[in-house]
């Protein structure tokens, strides 16, 4: 069966690489013409069995800093394009070349920031038994809006009833989810602290149980 997802994975993201091809050149006109190079955001992210690769995504942020020299925050870099290619998630587009190389999958967990990684549950590490992908169980059942627990829990969760017709089901999810917006936060950082943040307060309170 696991064949049979990689397969599929192949076989979808280069027709939808094909078909979507006029919408990626014009995003990559407008994100150029707004903000310069480089058009494509690459990010180190951990995958199958935790092995780090680079994900790629549209830019969505402009290079600015502060008088310190550091980058501004995020709220204030995001250009007006980089909020609507948010919104309607066409800056993951990218991650369609992550798919077809093998880094990603169509579906499964999202791939998070690699200084996450000491702070998941024994539990959550099973996340990483499988390939990251571009949507997942936890994006059609609250995406950002549901907390790090729930968040987790879910990519657990599909992680041990994995099938086919699960990615399908998810897949057909999404195509409602992503038009309706459902979800969606343009800055996830006004909506949940990020999760080694979180997670540090509660490790002083041996809060987290594996």
């Amino acid at each position: 069966m696991k064949t049979t997802k990689r397969v599929f994975d192949v076989v979808v993201s280069a027709a939808l690489l094909l078909i979507l091809m006029p919408l990626l050149a014009m995003i990559a006109a407008a994100v150029i013409a707004t903000m310069g190079r480089p058009v494509i955001f690459r990010q180190e992210r951990p995958g199958l069995h935790g092995r780090l690769f680079v994900m790629y995504k549209f830019r969505t942020m402009k290079n600015a800093t502060g008088p310190d020299g550091r980058p501004l925050p995020d709220r204030e870099r995001l250009t007006p394009l980089g909020r609507l290619l948010r919104a309607a998630s066409l800056d993951e587009l990218p991650e369609l070349f992550n798919v077809l190389k093998g880094d990603m999958s169509l579906v499964g967990p999202r791939p998070l920031l690699p200084h996450y990684l000491p702070y998941y549950s024994e539990r959550e590490q099973i996340r990483h038994k499988v390939r990251p992908g571009i949507t997942g169980w936890a994006q059609v059942c609250g995406r950002n809006e549901i907390s790090w627990d729930e968040r987790l829990a879910a990519d657990v969760w599909y992680v041990e009833n994995w099938s086919l017709w699960l990615d399908l089901k998810i897949l057909a999810r999404t195509l409602v989810v992503v038009p309706c917006r459902s979800g969606v936060v343009i800055d996830p950082a006004s909506k949940l602290s990020d999760l080694d943040v979180e997670r540090a307060g509660r490790l002083i309170e041996g809060v987290i149980d594996d």
